[in-house]
């Protein structure tokens, strides 16, 4: 089994990666972000930086996303806190002329070899709840995050997995009133919704319409 969780910035990604990690005893591979040199600079002058923080992101997301093939060995599972699809969605936005279409030439030369997860957790979340999670979690380099770059962001994520998606299955969340980090039926929920995704025991059908105004 292999689970991707993905949304935008802020909205608990990694938390949940870690909290799911020993409830289906799976291998936790955590995006590396921090290591990037320029990523500070870039929140500063994006245009300017860019390039620079996009190709060191897609180098080093290819460089881990490889080790998944590795650890779902027979009876294994892993859980990721990213999607390797993800840095096109954020050079998209990002990135113009030459320098999109370079990007996206190295991209689509590596995404060839990089594993597919069986299932997709987009956890969704409305851009003023995110920039409150930003600024409460208070990393150095996300002090000058921009609301409108957030909500870009967020359209960004709504459109790719809206209308049209293509792409391994997909199972939307939404957070905005979720804390599975101090309450364990928000964490329980999340956890039943991912096993009647995947049809994986234990798990509860959905009930018929009918039934549930019966019960």
């Amino acid at each position: 089994m292999y689970i991707a969780i993905e949304g935008v910035i802020g909205v608990g990604k990694t938390t949940l990666a870690r909290l799911l990690q020993p409830v289906f005893d799976a291998e936790l591979l955590l995006e590396v972000f921090e290591e990037n040199p320029f990523l500070a600079d870039f929140y500063s002058d994006r245009d300017r930086y860019a390039f620079q923080t996009q190709i060191f992101f897609l180098l080093s997301r290819y460089h881990q996303q490889r080790v998944v093939s590795k650890l779902l060995g027979p009876g294994k599972s892993v859980i990721t806190d990213y999607t390797f699809k993800k840095d096109a969605l954020f050079a998209g936005i990002n990135l113009v002329n030459d320098e999109l279409d370079t990007y996206h030439q190295v991209h689509d030369a590596l995404a060839e070899k990089i594993p597919v997860p069986e299932l997709i957790v987009y956890l969704r979340a409305r851009t003023d709840v995110l920039m409150q999670r930003i600024a409460h979690r208070d990393r150095p380099y996300e002090r000058d995050m921009e609301s409108n770059y957030i909500d870009e962001l967020n359209n960004a994520y709504e459109n790719f997995f809206g209308e049209g998606y293509e792409g391994p299955k997909v199972l939307p969340i939404d957070t905005n009133n979720l804390n599975y980090v101090a309450n364990l039926d928000d964490l329980q929920l999340v956890e039943r919704r991912i096993r009647q995704s995947l049809e994986m025991p234990p798990f509860q059908t959905e009930l018929p319409l009918d039934l549930k105004d019966a019960a």
